[in-house]
């Protein structure tokens, strides 16, 4: 049992040592979504740590494997829709991911129950949901 102890330690200290990269990608001011500061307030508070490039990285992203599951969500986030890089996306994309992101805030998809677990300011009301939806809906019109 002793020895089954030692290994699980060793493990958990080797692992700490594989660490992926948290740098946030430099932004580009022109590309950067710019609307209604209500909106960007709800996209700031629930939506920018996984859907941007100003991760607001906290204590326990220096811990694996929580900081592996971190990099995969934000790396995916980013990658879906980044609201940093907002002008540079592809206009039948945006599309596509705004009506996505539509039903996933009213499903009570986004954002994920793992991330609301430690960011409880994190939780649209549905007043909330209903300014996001609107908002999504503009953009998609504007496209």
């Amino acid at each position: 049992m002793k020895k089954i102890a030692y290994w699980v330690v060793g493990i958990a200290i080797v692992i700490q040592f594989i660490r992926p990269d948290f740098q946030n990608p430099k932004i580009d001011e022109a590309a950067v979504l710019n609307t209604d500061p209500k909106v960007m307030s709800l996209l700031k508070t629930s939506c920018y740590d996984c859907h941007s490039s100003e991760t607001q990285y906290p204590w326990y992203h220096n811990i694996a494997p929580v900081s592996w599951v971190m990099a995969d969500n934000i790396n995916s986030g980013r990658k879906a829709l980044d609201f940093t890089n907002w002008a540079n996306i592809d206009p039948k994309v945006k599309s596509e991911r705004l009506t996505r992101a539509k039903q996933l805030v009213n499903n009570e998809m986004m954002p994920k129950s793992e991330y609301l677990l430690l960011h409880k300011n994190a939780v649209l009301n549905d007043e909330e949901k209903k300014i996001l939806e609107e908002f999504f809906d503009s953009q998609i019109q504007d496209i």
